[in-house]
Order: structure tokens, then C-alpha cells, then sequence
């Protein structure tokens, strides 16, 4: 069972490889989708940023300077009439629509992934009486693009923080920079001298990040192009408050970014193997420091029920289970607070927008694909317990508001189980 390390690991990337058959023939018109409502009592406002690491080459084009997309996305009172954000600039809406076809199995051209909009609000100006706000940064899977993690990042903006998502460039399956100029992968998955270089340059990057935001916060404008920045913005940032967490090979950067950062207090891995080599099908297992060392601060794993490659059955992603070494070990190591969560009938996707978007598909995807991305938890509740646990886990470690979620189970989130 060791292979279901692998494949819960490489997210977006494993799934872009693989192909998966459409259905025979296209909807009659592109279908639109649409995101979740926000639950906090706040709107959000969101905001991008193009930064460029003067001190570092590119891991993987030595000829470049290492550069990074990330959006700022953050609570406001009144977003005003500022529009709402897309959830894909046109560069990458059309990767997106090239990929969906085997990402998704669904016939190409079937939704419009440019009219997706997400419920944050464009250069909408930060909230002067909000005061400072703690800081989470979020990290995507492998060859994930942080596009695709918008409802929970959203959400957590809407409930008081400003949430600070990342793109990997290189690795994520391709970055959409200023003027439409795009990035593509160039990472090989699952190879271990690949899989080590991505993680060390996911722990530098976001190391780095935390420079820029701290330069944000100091009155500096950190885009590379100098590009305006919503008002007031650098005065949402408490910078003394930094939690991270990330979907699969992103929630092991949030751990191994713990180990080699304190700046970073709270830590949540959803779903993600924290290794760069699984012990699967002739490759060592090659865990990561934060699992060899463990953590004197918070972390939280958050797994989810994966099918066994070679019996079909299904099993649950914890530190009991040996099919992913690298938690037993963590557990076994982390010396500060620390839950595992599962989810009773999610996927390893659960964890991604595809949570949102797949139920959207009802008439394009197959049961069984629909299955293998989100399970059978029903779809609503599995973004309540997200967002509740989630936002719960940084509100105890980050704020030291106690909403006991985490004492033991509850009668009001039947779906998670404590592990």
C-alpha cells in the first residue's frame, strides 16, 4: 500500500499525466461555475503580487532570477464597488481548458474556466479598523497552481486573516505572470532528486515570501513592477501571528517551512505525504526533516480516505495507517500540540476546489471519476468541516480563541473522525 503515498503526494501533477477518457460529446453550452459563498463576517478584498528574489538563481533555469506569483487576499468591511476577482486570469483559464479534458474526463470545451469569479474583490482596500491581522500563508500540491485553492483561502480571509497563496514556479503545472507572460513546469514528479529540489525550493520560497511581506508591512511596495497595491494594505499585516498549510506536497512545505522558519507558529497539512522519496516501486524512503525532527508547535494533519491501488478498498490517510510512513514518523517526533483529523468519505481532492467544481459536473463526469476526486462525503459539509476546522486550528494557535473543535468528536461534525 505504500504506492497510495505516492499517488496522494503529486496532486495536480500526477493527475495531468494520467490520462482519464472524456465523455463522448460536449455540453450544448460551456458551463459556468460558481464558488461558495464566504462564511466569516467579513467580505475580502485580493490582490496579486510579482516578486522577484535578487539573492537566488531559478532551481530549474539557471539563467533567471527565482520569481514567484502570489495573491494577498484579506478581510474588509466594505468591498464597495470594487469587481470580483476572477478565479483564473486568461492565460491560465486556457491551460486550464486544454487540461480539463484529461484533469477531469470531461469533453473539451464544456465550461468556460475564464467566467469562474471568486467571491474576493479586486484592489479593494484594506480595513485601517480591522487592525493587524494574523498571516497564513498557503502552498498548492505538486504542480499545482494556487488558483485552484480559493475556496478555503477565501474563507479564511472572510473570517479575519490575511491569507497569503503561493505558485511554485517551474513546478506548478504553469504561472500566469503581468502581461500574460506564462510559465510552464518543468519538474519531473516523483523522481526523488526532482522531488528534493522542489521541496527545497518550496521551503525557500516561502521563507521568502515572509521577507516581502515584511517589507509590506514596513511601507514598501515588494512588486516587481511596482504595481499599485490596494490602500491601506501593509497595515493589515501582524506579522507576529504567522501560521501556514498547504494540500498535499503543500502541507509538507508547511511543515518542513516550520522546521527551518519559526517564523511560522501553526501548521496544517491536508492530506500530503511529508517525504521526497515514498518507498514505493524501487525509490527509498526519503522522509523530510520536519519528520525526522518534529516541531515544538502546533501542527495539524488532515487526511482523507484513499483507495488501495491493488485491492480497491478503501483506507484512511492517518498515522496509524503504514501506508504513509513519513506521518507515523512525524507522529511519532512532534513534540508540540498536534490532532489527526479525517474526513469520513472525502478523496485526496477534497482538499482543492474540486470540492466546489466537481458537483458542477454531475452531467459531464462519470460516478466513479466523480468518486475519485471527492469521494462520497456530501460536498457542502466537507467545505463546512474545512473551513470550520481550518479556520478553527488558527483561530486556537494564532488568536487563543479556544472554539473546542479539537477536544474530541462532536455530534455536529459527524464526518470527522479523530485519529
Amino acid at each position: 500500500m505504500r504506492s497510495l503515498a505516492v499517488a496522494g503526494s503529486l496532486a495536480l501533477a500526477a493527475t495531468l499525466g494520467a490520462a482519464v477518457p472524456a465523455t463522448a460529446a460536449p455540453a450544448a453550452a460551456p458551463v459556468r461555475l460558481t464558488l461558495p459563498a464566504l462564511t466569516g463576517p467579513y467580505q475580502a478584498g485580493t490582490t496579486s503580487l510579482h516578486l522577484v528574489d535578487p539573492r537566488r538563481k531559478d532551481p530549474w533555469v539557471a539563467s533567471q532570477q527565482r520569481e514567484l506569483m502570489a495573491t494577498v487576499t484579506y478581510p474588509v468591511r466594505h468591498a464597495g464597488t470594487t469587481p470580483r476577482a476572477p478565479q483564473l486570469e486568461p492565460g491560465m483559464a486556457a491551460v486550464m481548458a486544454d487540461a480539463a479534458p484529461k484533469l477531469l474526463g470531461i469533453p473539451p470545451g464544456s465550461v468556460d474556466w475564464a467566467a469562474t469569479r471568486r467571491q474576493a474583490h479586486l484592489g479593494a482596500p484594506a480595513d485601517p479598523s480591522l487592525g493587524k491581522r494574523p498571516v497564513v500563508l498557503f502552498s498548492p500540491g505538486y504542480g499545482g497552481p494556487r488558483e485552484l485553492d480559493t475556496v478555503l483561502t477565501d474563507d479564511l480571509a472572510s473570517r479575519g486573516y490575511v491569507v497569503v497563496s503561493l505558485s511554485h514556479t517551474h513546478e506548478s503545472a504553469a504561472v500566469e505572470f503581468p502581461g500574460g507572460r506564462i510559465e510552464r513546469s518543468m519538474s519531473a514528479p516523483g523522481d526523488p532528486v526532482e522531488m528534493k529540489k522542489a521541496i527545497d525550493a518550496r521551503v525557500d520560497d516561502s521563507r521568502f515570501l515572509l521577507d516581502q511581506l515584511s517589507r509590506l508591512a514596513n511601507g514598501d511596495n515588494p512588486d516587481a513592477e511596482q504595481r499599485p497595491l490596494p490602500r491601506h494594505l501593509g497595515q493589515a499585516l501582524d506579522l507576529s501571528r504567522v501560521g501556514m498549510f498547504g494540500h498535499s506536497y503543500g502541507g509538507y512545505t508547511s511543515g518542513e517551512t516550520m522546521y527551518h522558519d519559526r517564523r511560522v507558529g501553526a501548521g496544517i497539512n491536508l492530506d500530503g505525504a511529508m517525504a521526497y522519496g515514498f518507498g514505493a516501486n524501487g525509490v527509498p524512503y526519503l522522509p523530510g526533516e520536519v519528520v525526522k525532527h518534529g516541531l515544538d508547535r502546533p501542527f495539524l494533519l488532515f487526511g482523507s480516505e484513499l483507495a488501495d491501488p491493488a485491492t480497491g478498498k478503501l483506507t484512511d490517510h492517518n498515522h496509524l495507517n503504514p501506508f504513509d510512513r513519513s506521518w507515523v514518523d512525524f507522529w511519532a517526533g512532534q513534540r508540540g500540540w498536534k490532532r489527526d483529523l479525517t474526513i469520513d468519505g472525502s478523496r485526496h481532492h477534497s482538499y482543492s476546489d474540486l470540492q466546489a467544481v466537481v458537483p458542477q459536473l454531475s452531467g459531464l463526469m462519470t460516478p466513479a471519476n466523480r468518486e475519485n476526486f471527492i469521494g462520497t462525503v456530501d460536498p457542502g459539509r466537507s467545505l463546512t468541516v474545512q473551513r470550520d476546522f481550518v479556520s478553527g486550528f488558527f483561530d486556537l494557535h494564532l488568536r487563543g480563541f479556544d472554539r473546542h473543535l479539537f477536544d474530541g468528536p462532536s455530534p455536529c461534525y459527524p464526518e470527522v473522525k479523530f485519529v
